[in-house]
């Protein structure tokens, strides 16, 4: 076939002055004759951490909260019904023979005739049900009686019964009951009751809930998966990598709480349920239901990677707890079992399905290797003991697996931790000299200092280890504060430091926004790139920013010259993409005057036909919501000028398609 001649141009422009005249075009200038660093295919991911519900209440589609009755509070997110003691009791017993993971049962016991003793579970802030969708319901139950029947129901806030449906149980050791149950209406904050409706005893376990759109096989029952509609916003970003599982809850409080993949995987029943870190970590946003099933394991974070087309990027524990909170350490001589860990993560990941840990994958069903090619040791660790610990893993590590990169830590953003640039400058001295694959940098700044930082990379060594921008966000208040908002502001500031990073694509490898969503009715932390709440899902202006610079990826970086009416230089980047030709370049107008540009772009003398204009405007303090979720959203736009010339809007973000 021949090669297509028709050239296209994205041009994605970021201004970062408050506004420019009309009276003279800034001119924004592409060599696309001298390409540059070529853009690593990870320069835009996604990182996820369970932190505002995101993992049990968000994208784990399980609906009842404590459903193996594990939590420290046995009956937490339960209550009982028809609690009258002649018709019956309710108690959480310790099971016969111990389980670590799964120690405890419900026992109802119904004690006359036409009596009715029950429970009810108050989900996640409520259980969403859709009409007509169906539901699975799941349970194992244990009984002496010939036989126990057992009523199931979702009612809605008004008393409307959204589900229903009974199972049966005889007289045996555990057995285990899945039925589906078509939801006859909708309801937001839907409670679940389970109650015994035949006299005699039964002891129920795992009472689960789901949407027959989620339900996935394993060890050859109907368990949980992901929900569909979070999914699809992470897919949609077409993101580089995924991130995961944290984050702070990597280290945990202390060492007992940290995060240990090994528990996170095989049968969901064997999975130690957790405190979450986040749990009392903010006295405003107190979450002391927070705990975690693990149902959203690292075996499902793999496949979530493969899903979505992303690079999976797993963080271990290297020996250190949360240094924000005890900043426990284990001994160096004692750190072998946490680098068998990490050893034993790789094989898991990669190792073929007849070793220990790749027969457990693809006994999970996933036969096939996951081909993990990142490793973060540690997350937000900092100082001497940090280095020490990382030089132990990394020797381990690469001397077994040397293909594998290793991302070590910076600490948290240095202008929010203990000393923060002395401690960010000792870790750079360190990492000059020990030279890892990749150091995460991360970043919670006022939007102001992501507008003037847009050439923060411009002077880091090119022949140092590469980047990765880990986790950034623009705070709209200030971190940590209750009151941050996801507006275009905030937005279109981020947009600015992004093209910094691309421009640097010889040093900067891969970044991520951070958090990535967020529950509207149980966060603990604003802003994130996205919100839902039981039923629904939208964007924020920061995600679709995000999107707009993925999906517009080029292959290399071109050298681009912005100059302003007045002389005024501009923060801008430009990449090629090598397949098709297109050029992209990016400037955005964060000012209330619309601006002028003159594009001047090798070979292309007037946008030809087919050209289009993709932008992201509105009102600075603009944000989406439940409500109005697409209250700034890109619209796309069709460009038929004489020339190069094209006026920005005011306060946006701008990607212009140019035909040849």
């Amino acid at each position: 076939m021949k090669k297509a001649r028709l050239s296209m141009v994205v041009v994605c422009l970021l201004v970062i002055c408050i506004s420019l005249p009309l009276s003279g075009a800034t001119t924004i200038s592409v060599d696309r004759e001298h390409p540059g660093a070529k853009i690593a295919p990870t320069m835009w991911g996604l990182f996820i951490e369970d932190i505002n519900f995101i993992g049990d209440g968000g994208l784990y589609a399980e609906l009842v909260k404590n459903r193996s009755f594990e939590f420290p509070d046995a009956m937490m997110g339960w209550s009982k019904v028809n609690e009258d003691p002649k018709a019956g009791s309710i108690v959480v017993i310790q099971k016969e023979k111990y389980e670590e993971a799964n120690a405890r049962c419900l026992r109802m016991e119904v004690k006359k005739d036409r009596a009715e003793v029950g429970i009810c579970n108050e989900g996640y802030r409520g259980i969403g049900i859709k009409q007509d969708q169906s539901y699975y319901f799941t349970t194992w139950s244990r009984t002496s009686e010939p036989e126990m029947r057992v009523r199931v129901e979702v009612v809605a806030e008004n008393g409307q019964t959204l589900l229903s449906g009974k199972f049966t149980a005889e007289a045996g050791n555990w057995q285990h009951h899945c039925f589906q149950m078509k939801a006859r209406a909708t309801g937001m904050k839907g409670r679940l009751i389970v109650t015994a409706i035949s006299k005699g005893t039964i002891d129920l376990d795992s009472i689960s809930l789901f949407p027959e759109n989620t339900a996935r096989q394993m060890y050859g029952r109907m368990v949980p998966g992901l929900r569909a509609d979070l999914v699809a916003m992470m897919a949609a970003m077409k993101p580089g990598f995924l991130r995961f599982p944290g984050g702070c809850i990597v280290e945990g409080f202390n060492l007992a709480t940290r995060y240990q993949w090994k528990k996170t995987v095989g049968d969901l029943d064997d999975r130690q349920v957790l405190i979450n870190r986040w749990n009392i970590e903010f006295k405003h946003r107190l979450t002391p239901d927070y705990f975690q099933s693990f149902g959203l394991g690292f075996f499902e974070y793999f496949e979530l990677a493969e899903q979505i087309g992303a690079e999976p990027m797993p963080i271990i524990n290297c020996g250190m707890a949360c240094q924000f909170n005890t900043g426990q350490t284990v001994a160096v001589e004692k750190l072998g079992p946490y680098v068998q860990d990490a050893l034993d993560l790789i094989e898991f990941a990669n190792g073929p399905a007849d070793s220990r840990w790749g027969r457990l994958r693809a006994t999970m069903g996933h036969p096939a290797p996951f081909n993990m090619k990142y490793l973060g040791v540690g997350n937000e660790q900092w100082g001497p003991q940090y280095v020490e610990r990382y030089q132990i893993f990394a020797k381990a590590l690469k001397e077994k697996y040397p293909d594998v990169q290793l991302i070590a830590a910076t600490g948290s953003d240095p202008a929010i931790f203990p000393n923060g640039p002395a401690e960010v400058d000792y870790l750079w001295s360190q990492w000059r000299v020990l030279k890892p694959d990749i150091v995460d940098e991360h970043f919670y700044r006022p939007a102001d200092w992501f507008y003037h930082n847009a050439h923060y990379y411009d002077k880091y060594d090119r022949q140092g280890p590469k980047l990765f921008v880990g986790e950034y966000a623009a705070m709209s208040h200030f971190v940590g504060s209750p009151d941050n908002r996801n507006n275009l502001k905030c937005a279109l500031a981020e947009a600015s430091f992004m093209t910094g990073m691309e421009r640097n694509a010889a040093v900067v490898v891969m970044s991520s926004y951070a958090p990535m969503a967020g529950h509207v009715d149980g966060w603990q932390w604003k802003p994130n790139l996205f919100w839902y709440d039981n039923l629904t899902a939208y964007a924020t202006p920061n995600y679709y920013v995000q999107q707009m610079f993925s999906l517009n990826r080029g292959d290399c970086e071109l050298p681009i010259k912005v100059t302003g009416a007045d002389g005024m230089l501009l923060p801008a980047s430009a990449c090629l993409e090598e397949s098709t030709g297109q050029t992209i370049v990016k400037v955005v107008n964060p000012g209330a005057d619309p601006v002028e540009v003159a594009l001047v772009i090798d070979g292309i003398k007037q946008p030809g036909a087919g050209s289009q204009a993709l932008v992201l405007a509105g009102h600075p303090d603009d944000e989406n919501s439940i409500r109005e979720p697409k209250k700034i959203a890109p619209v796309q736009e069709a460009w038929n000028g004489a020339d190069l010339h094209y006026t920005l809007k005011p306060y946006s973000l701008t990607v212009l398609r140019v035909a040849e």
